[in-house]
């Protein structure tokens, strides 16, 4: 399901700029400052997670924002997960889905074929401990990464890089997280979810790009509950990731967690996530 929209110029800029953030419902977002946020940012590609809405339920600002092409991948199951990419140069081929059955339509994945990069916009399942939902998550985790390995190589072959944006829901090392030690139990920090995101970098040949320029912690943290005091003690996890194949790591500059100055002005539980790529794009 996609909207197309004229951009002038129509190319990527030398400077490439992503960024991704979950909206946790992009109707409420856009009600509370994702518009906004979206018309002043200076980004080349925005990827969304959680949008939960169908493309008829979104205001036209948001459905099809001017000077973007917008693709929308909503789940069968209505008002759950969504994920979207907005983008200023019209993508040479769009693919909703990583070709497993189960996930083709549970709006989890979507990635946009860009002159010289694949950016997708990836919603990973959220788990619980002794539940279907971790059954779910780990299904999803065992299909997932050898196509990502699979997309590394059908990349290469075709001499482009591949970055991989969204809300991974680990929280991959210590300084992943404020309170590590009290979470070593529950989903989003096991150590089997752990050791898979290892697998990400180590086996598929992915980079933590945020990682990489910034090795040492804690955080930035990109989500906070709505509990209690959490954003305000910025007790929060890392959880939303750009990760991309090593020809594209080498090339970013910067990665940008855009927290919020106060609480009330948050118009999400998480932050966007900003990277900016010294990127010279065949197309530009």
């Amino acid at each position: 399901m996609c909207t197309k929209l004229s951009y002038p110029g129509g190319n990527l800029r030398d400077v490439l700029t992503v960024s991704t953030v979950n909206v946790n419902g992009l109707r409420a977002a856009a009600k509370k400052g994702f518009v906004e946020w979206l018309t002043a940012g200076g980004a080349d590609v925005v990827a969304c997670q959680e949008v939960r809405a169908e493309l008829d339920q979104l205001p036209a600002e948001v459905a099809a924002p001017e000077d973007w092409f917008a693709f929308h991948a909503p789940s069968e199951v209505k008002g759950r997960n969504g994920v979207s990419v907005y983008s200023r140069t019209e993508p040479d081929f769009v693919r909703i889905g990583f070709g497993e059955p189960e996930f083709e339509l549970s709006g989890r994945y979507l990635e946009v074929h860009l002159p010289g990069v694949i950016v997708a916009s990836l919603y990973l399942p959220s788990g619980d401990v002794g539940t279907v939902r971790q059954e779910e998550k780990e299904r999803f985790m065992a299909a997932f990464l050898p196509y990502l390995g699979e997309l590394r190589g059908k990349a290469e072959a075709a001499g482009k890089e591949v970055l991989v944006v969204g809300d991974w829901n680990i929280a991959h090392a210590e300084a992943d997280l404020k309170n590590w030690k009290t979470n070593q139990k529950n989903s989003g920090f096991l150590p089997e979810e752990r050791a898979w995101l290892s697998r990400v970098f180590d086996e598929a040949g992915y980079v933590d790009v945020h990682r990489k320029l910034v090795p040492e912690g804690p955080g930035p943290y990109t989500w906070w509950s709505y509990r209690g005091k959490a954003f305000d003690n910025d007790a929060g996890w890392r959880i939303d990731y750009q990760i991309a194949t090593p020809g594209l790591a080498e090339k970013c500059t910067s990665v940008v967690v855009e927290r919020a100055d106060t609480y009330e002005g948050r118009w999400s539980d998480h932050a966007p996530v900003t990277a900016t790529f010294d990127w010279p794009n065949p197309a530009a």
